[in-house]
């Protein structure tokens, strides 16, 4: 067998197709896999805000055309880059277990939020973080910040920012655990949908390359960005709406939590709920569920576009 994973070429994306890789021949010996790297516009387009550009799909699409072309069988993506909708002839066949999904506040100086002093620059390159930071620290001025992990370190280190927040998975698998100054609770920093999980994407057609990645799925995991995706799949939210889902399990039950706001904070929407998620299925029903609650309650001025409950 041979497999041939399509990636992009950033440290991090680097370090998840090699873990992929590294998986594949444990549960497949004498499997070759090799890695085709590619620039994404994402990539290319590092001086403005990922909302002006087009989103997060950004950062798959080559990828996804180098499955269509054949020059790759798969692709792996961190999932919060997926949009909720795949493109006609797609599949996600495996979800792997999660790594931490928190967001992580590093800073030199300061050891929490709480502590920088006002005007202080927070950098950030998610509206969903930025939301957040201006309800809970109005006082701070949240600044864009693009570019890989190592980038983002070094703008701090350089003195453009007091602290810069990031996904703590992303920290972790390249080494740097040591530059988290601290974990922020989901209760003050809402993960982004999928935030943590590395998806594998392959064409739906190719029922060989879905065998062959269905052991590295995790079950857990998979049902709860099932929810996940499902919520923000029912509020249509895009790269443009401060827009967050955690799902995580509690005594037997998935507990799913969301929120939707204005990217200033002023408008902050949340909600909650708990349900025993056997499969996909009912996975798939509560986020719907808690989806259809938030369009209730007024979701779509927040959305800025008519949503039917």
């Amino acid at each position: 067998m041979k497999l041939v994973i399509a990636t992009r070429r950033s440290a991090l994306a680097l370090w998840q197709a090699e873990h992929v890789r590294e998986q594949l021949s444990i549960v497949h010996p004498g499997c070759v896999v090799e890695l085709l790297g590619l620039t994404t516009q994402g990539d290319r387009s590092v001086d403005l805000p990922l909302a002006d550009i087009g989103g997060k799909g950004l950062f798959i699409k080559e990828l996804e055309q180098a499955i269509a072309d054949g020059r790759a069988d798969l692709a792996v993506h961190s999932l919060k880059d997926v949009p909720m909708e795949l493109p006609q002839g797609f599949a996600l066949p495996a979800i792997m277990a999660r790594e931490d999904p928190r967001d992580a506040f590093v800073s030199a100086r300061y050891g929490s939020l709480s502590e920088l002093p006002a005007g202080s620059s927070v950098g950030t390159s998610s509206l969903r973080r930025e939301a957040q930071l201006r309800e809970r620290h109005p006082q701070l001025r949240v600044e864009p910040l693009r570019g890989n992990v190592n980038t983002r370190l070094h703008r701090l280190d350089a003195g453009n920012h007091a602290a810069i927040i990031l996904a703590a998975a992303g920290l972790k698998r390249l080494g740097f655990a040591d530059r988290v100054t601290a974990l922020l609770d989901p209760a003050e920093s809402l993960p982004a949908i999928g935030q943590g999980a590395l998806a594998l994407e392959c064409r739906a057609d190719r029922a060989d390359v879905i065998a062959a990645l269905a052991p590295l799925a995790d079950r857990e995991t998979t049902l709860a960005v099932t929810a996940e995706r499902a919520f923000g799949g029912k509020l249509a939210g895009d790269c443009r709406t401060p827009l967050a889902a955690y799902a995580a399990w509690r005594g037997g039950e998935l507990w799913l939590r969301g929120l939707i706001a204005s990217r200033d904070g002023s408008e902050v929407l949340r909600g909650e709920r708990a349900g025993r998620c056997a499969d996909a299925a009912s996975a798939q029903a509560l986020g719907d569920a808690l989806g259809a609650e938030f369009l209730a309650r007024g979701a779509a001025a927040l959305l800025g576009r008519e949503l039917e409950p």
